[in-house]
């Protein structure tokens, strides 16, 4: 069986699109493109498509992973160019790679967010930024299927600072943008959480909805606190074998960015 590891984004008005609903139109394409699935065994045999860290419905994103099992071996650009066809705009296949390892999803270990707070100043979300980084740790409650829960929304945050600013001129309201780089814990931190704790450590309660992005997502550099590429592994084996056959070693998919 061939595993096929691809990366795919939500964008625009398809980020209000549900992991359920996902589902069900990455398995239309996979009907369309007539892609030779494997099935898992027993009474009721389904494909082999596992799906990793979904985010939230409502947030949009450049790097949400998929991984899927092949009964018959395809070209990763080819499939990956086959099924973003057959998906809708805003839910796009930007990237594919062969697996060579089964730890995929402990290379997940961190995502990097972009945080839109409309009508809030730079200067504004700098002291909250720093009244949140200056404490050990933020207890905020969040509702999950277990009843409500209370989460450390400082501990996972390995960066949170101003990534560029806005206008508080007469043509532009302002607005502050944040980078956040988070670990991902048990219980998972999402950016909610860390929305909840600028609230509670500064009163910043932007007037309208804050937009999030998550920009990456993969292994977490310790020393820079940026997220890495986590299909890098797997590209390194496939350079590594086709170095060894004398071949090409295959090019990344049009729009891939290494995140």
């Amino acid at each position: 069986m061939q595993r096929v590891r691809l990366r795919y984004t939500k964008r625009g008005r398809l980020r209000f699109t549900s992991h359920r609903d996902f589902q069900r139109a990455f398995e239309r394409a996979l009907r369309r493109s007539e892609v030779p699935m494997a099935y898992s065994a027993g009474f009721t045999p389904h494909p082999r498509v596992s799906y990793a860290n979904a985010a939230p419905t409502g947030t949009a994103s450049e790097a949400e992973y998929l991984e899927i099992g092949l009964a018959a071996h395809r070209d990763p650009a080819e499939l990956r160019a086959r099924l973003d066809a057959s998906l809708p705009t805003g839910l796009d296949l930007v990237d594919a790679v062969e697996a060579a390892t089964g730890d995929f999803a402990d290379r997940l270990a961190a995502s990097e967010w972009r945080l839109r707070l409309p009508g809030v100043t730079p200067a504004e979300a700098g002291r909250a930024v720093g009244a949140f980084l200056a404490v050990d740790e933020i207890v905020v409650r969040r509702q999950t299927k277990k009843g409500m829960r209370d989460f450390d929304a400082r501990a996972a945050v390995v960066a949170l600072e101003i990534a560029e600013g806005g206008s508080d001129g007469p043509s532009s309201a302002p607005c502050a943008i944040l980078r956040l780089v988070v670990r991902h814990l048990t219980p998972a931190v999402r950016p909610d959480d860390v929305l909840s704790g600028l609230r509670a450590v500064a009163d910043l309660a932007p007037p309208v909805p804050v937009e999030v992005t998550r920009l990456a997502q993969g292994p977490l550099d310790e020393e820079t606190g940026t997220v890495l590429d986590p299909f890098a592994p797997d590209r390194d084996a496939a350079h590594a074998a086709f170095a060894t056959a004398g071949g090409q070693p295959p090019a990344a998919a049009p729009g891939a960015t290494g995140q």
